[in-house]
């Protein structure tokens, strides 16, 4: 699997590969270098985003697709992706409502002003608010211990590295009870797959008080920050 040590995404797979005690190859990607705006990297994801996954000639990217996958093909059960209509649709709700707003608020306020010339402003910060008000809402109305059922699915593993980016830059978000209770819990109950968040948090956390030189980087959406 193509990876970057403290990418969200990336780090979301790596808990999936670990749950289905999967042997597997972890080449990093620097994103510092650029190597994944390559054309050789193109080669496996036109879209040069990370991660992707190397199954034997098959090349699969978007993490959320990469998860589905790997879930089907190699779950011992159906617990991290439930075959069952109503349940798995949840788990896709889930993982949706992270790509289009869970994380993409969090990653704007928290990822973004670190890596490039963002700032965070009122808006970032409401847009995070309203975010956690969202999950926490589907966590009270499910009532359920993780994100879609009682057990950890395929969804819990995107959305623990979204609310991972928060305790990085020590946003304090304990007011939301459901969702605060959520993770204590993944961490509590599943320490081997938060040792792998953690130390993409880590790497965060140092970022925020350090932030990279990447105004060598030529890229094709995001403002480079000129130091």
């Amino acid at each position: 699997m193509y990876s970057v040590s403290d990418g969200p995404p990336s780090l979301a797979v790596r808990q999936c590969l670990k749950a289905l005690n999967l042997d597997y190859k972890l080449i990093n990607v620097d994103f510092g270098l650029g190597e994944h705006m390559t054309e050789e990297y193109a080669k496996k994801n036109p879209q040069k985003e990370i991660p992707v996954l190397d199954d034997r000639g098959f090349y699969l990217g978007e993490s959320n697709a990469i998860l589905q996958y790997l879930a089907d093909k190699y779950g011992q059960d159906d617990k991290l992706y439930p075959k069952d209509l109503q349940t798995r649709a949840i788990v896709n709700h889930r993982l949706c409502f992270n790509l289009s707003t869970y994380y993409r608020y969090i990653s704007e306020h928290v990822m973004a002003p670190i890596f490039f010339a963002y700032s965070r402003t009122p808006l970032s910060l409401k847009k995070v608010y309203i975010a956690l008000d969202n999950f926490n809402t589907y966590l009270q109305r499910t009532g359920t211990k993780y994100a879609a059922t009682d057990n950890i699915t395929i969804a819990d593993f995107q959305l623990v590295t979204a609310t991972m980016c928060l305790e990085a830059i020590n946003f304090d978000f304990s007011s939301y009870k459901a969702v605060s209770k959520w993770y204590d819990t993944y961490k509590k109950e599943y320490p081997d797959l938060w040792a792998i968040v953690e130390g993409g948090m880590k790497e965060i956390a140092e970022f925020e008080k350090n932030p990279p030189d990447l105004s060598h980087m030529d890229h094709p959406i995001h403002p480079v920050r000129k130091n």
